[in-house]
C-alpha cells in the first residue's frame, strides 16, 4: 500500500492498527536470520565443523561479518537518499529481501569440510549485507507511520515481535531438525544436514512471514520520480545534507555515540553463539536452548521498555540498557562456570531489545520526515561504518591471545565509549526542520 503525499499536501493519515502490526511483522520475519544464522546456530557450526579449528573459525566469521557491515556503511546513506527522492521504500526492502532469501538458502551447501570455508563466508557476507540494507528502508518507514508519542512503543513492539520470531524459529530448529535421532526428512547427520537445513528454514520463514509487510504496511510516497532522476536527485540531496550537517548537530552527536555502542552490540550478536560454544563447550542443543532463553528475555525487555521509552524518553532508556549491558557483560567475561554464565547471560538479554528499539525511536524523534530514508541511511552508517572494527578487534585479540575471553573483553570498551558520548545529546520535542527551511525538490537544490 502506498500513501501519496506531495510537498503541498496534508500529512498522511495515521496508520491503522492492522497496518502498524503489518509493519512490525517484518521484524518477526527477518530477525530469525540474526538469531539462527548469525548468532546461535550457523556461526557455531562454522567454527566447530567447517573451519580448520575453532579459534581460526571465530576470527574468520568475525571478519566476514565486518566486511558485510562495511558494505552497508558505504551503500546505506546514498541508497537511502535515492529512496527519499524516488518516493517509495518498500521496493527497496523487497529487492534486498529477495537477495537475502537466496544467499541464506545457499548456506545449505556449506558442508562440514574446510573446502567450504570460502563458500560459507561469501554467503554470510551477501546475506548479512542484504538483511541489513533491507532494514535501512524498513526503519525509514517508522517516522511516517505513527505520531511521535507512539514511536517508542511501536519500535519496541517490532523488536519484541522479532525476538519472539527468533525464539519460535529456534524452537522449531531444535525440535524438528537438531534433536531427532535419527533425523527427520532423511537428513544425514554425518554430513551435518540437520544443522545446514536451518538455513533453508530461515530462508523459507523470512519469505513467508514478510508477506503481510509487503501487502499491508503503508508506504509513504512523497513525490514520484523516474529512476535516473531519483539517482541524480538522491546524490544531490545527500551532498546537500553533508554540506549542511551543522543544522543537524544533535543527530551527528547521536550517530557518533551510536557508532560505538552499536558496534559492540553487533559484535555480541555475531559471536555470541561461538563464544558459548567454544568457551563453555556447549553442544548445538545447548546453544539452541541458550538462544531460546535469551530471545525470551530480550523480547520481554523490548516490549516492556517500549512503554518506558514513551514515558521517560528514548535517550534515558538507551543509557539504562547500555550501563546494564556493560556491568553484566563485565561479569560474564570473568565467570568460568556454565551455570553462572546462564544466570548472567539470560538477564543480560532483557537489555538487548531496549538498546536497539529505543535507539531506533530516538533516531525517529530526531529526524525530519522528509529525510527519513537518507537519515536512516546515515543511521545505518553509524552502526556499520566501524562495524568491521568490533568483530575485527575481537578476532584479532582472540587470535593473538588464543582466548575468546580476551576478545570478549574488548567489546566492553566500545560500550563505555558509546555511553559517554551519548550523555550530551539533546532530544528536542519535535524533529528539526529540514536545513534551509521548507524542503524543495532535490533537483532544485544548489
Amino acid at each position: 500500500m502506498a500513501v501519496t503525499v506531495t510537498s503541498d499536501s496534508m500529512p498522511p493519515p495515521a496508520a491503522t492498527r492492522h497496518q502498524i502490526w503489518a509493519w512490525c511483522s517484518f521484524d518477526w520475519a527477518n530477525s530469525v536470520f540474526f538469531s539462527v544464522i548469525l548468532t546461535f546456530v550457523f556461526s557455531a557450526y562454522f567454527a566447530k565443523e567447517v573451519a580448520v579449528d575453532e579459534v581460526t573459525g571465530t576470527s574468520q566469521w568475525a571478519f566476514a561479518v565486518s566486511v558485510s557491515m562495511a558494505a552497508v556503511a558505504l551503500c546505506g546513506p546514498f541508497l537511502g537518499a535515492i529512496a527519499d527522492s524516488s518516493g517509495r521504500r518498500k521496493p527497496w526492502v523487497l529487492f534486498f529481501s529477495i537477495l537475502a532469501f537466496a544467499a541464506t538458502a545457499l548456506l545449505w551447501f556449506a558442508k562440514p569440510e574446510t573446502d567450504y570455508v570460502l563458500w560459507t563466508l561469501a554467503c554470510v557476507i551477501a546475506a548479512n549485507f542484504a538483511f541489513e540494507m533491507g532494514f535501512v528502508f524498513y526503519n525509514a518507514m517508522l517516522p511516517g507511520l505513527v505520531p511521535q508519542q507512539m514511536l517508542g512503543r511501536v519500535s519496541g513492539w517490532g523488536w519484541g515481535i522479532g525476538y519472539a520470531g527468533g525464539l519460535i524459529c529456534l524452537v522449531i530448529a531444535l525440535v524438528v531438525l537438531i534433536q531427532p535421532d535419527p533425523p527427520l526428512f532423511g537428513l544425514d547427520s554425518a554430513a551435518a544436514e540437520p544443522v545446514r537445513a536451518t538455513a533453508l528454514l530461515v530462508a523459507g520463514w523470512f519469505a513467508v512471514f514478510s508477506l503481510p509487510f509487503f501487502t499491508m504496511a503503508p508506504d509513504l510516497v512523497t513525490e514520484r520520480r523516474a529512476p535516473l532522476a531519483a539517482v541524480r536527485d538522491g546524490f544531490r540531496t545527500l551532498a546537500h545534507t553533508v554540506r549542511n550537517v551543522g543544522h543537524y548537530r544533535q543527530i551527528v552527536l547521536y550517530l557518533i555515540a551510536r557508532l560505538f555502542y552499536t558496534d559492540a552490540l553487533n559484535t555480541l550478536f555475531g559471536i555470541g553463539g561461538i563464544y558459548a560454544a567454544v568457551t563453555f563447550n556447549m553442544s548445538f542443543q545447548e546453544i539452541l536452548g541458550f538462544g531460546i532463553a535469551l530471545n525470551v528475555s530480550a523480547g520481554l525487555g523490548a516490549f516492556g521498555f517500549g512503554w518506558l521509552d514513551d514515558r521517560i524518553g528514548p535517550k534515558p532508556t538507551v543509557l539504562i540498557a547500555l550501563v546494564a549491558i556493560t556491568v553484566i557483560g563485565g561479569c560474564l567475561v570473568l565467570v568460568t562456570s556454565k551455570t553462572l554464565f546462564w544466570m548472567l547471560a539470560v538477564p543480560l538479554g532483557l537489555f538487548f531489545g531496549p538498546a536497539q528499539s529505543a535507539s531506533r525511536s530516538l533516531m525517529a524523534r530526531l529526524t525530519p520526515k522528509e529525510l527519513s530514508g537518507e537519515m536512516f541511511g546515515l543511521y545505518a552508517l553509524s552502526g556499520k561504518a566501524t562495524a568491521f572494527m568490533g568483530p575485527a578487534v575481537f578476532g584479532w585479540a582472540t587470535a593473538v591471545s588464543g582466548s575468546q575471553r580476551v576478545g570478549m573483553a574488548t567489546i566492553l570498551i566500545f560500550f563505555v565509549i558509546g555511553t559517554l558520548l551519548l550523555l550530551p545529546v539533546r532530544v528536542p520535542d519535535t524533529p528539526p526542520a529540514v536545513a534551509a527551511g521548507r524542503r524543495e525538490p532535490a533537483a532544485a537544490l544548489p
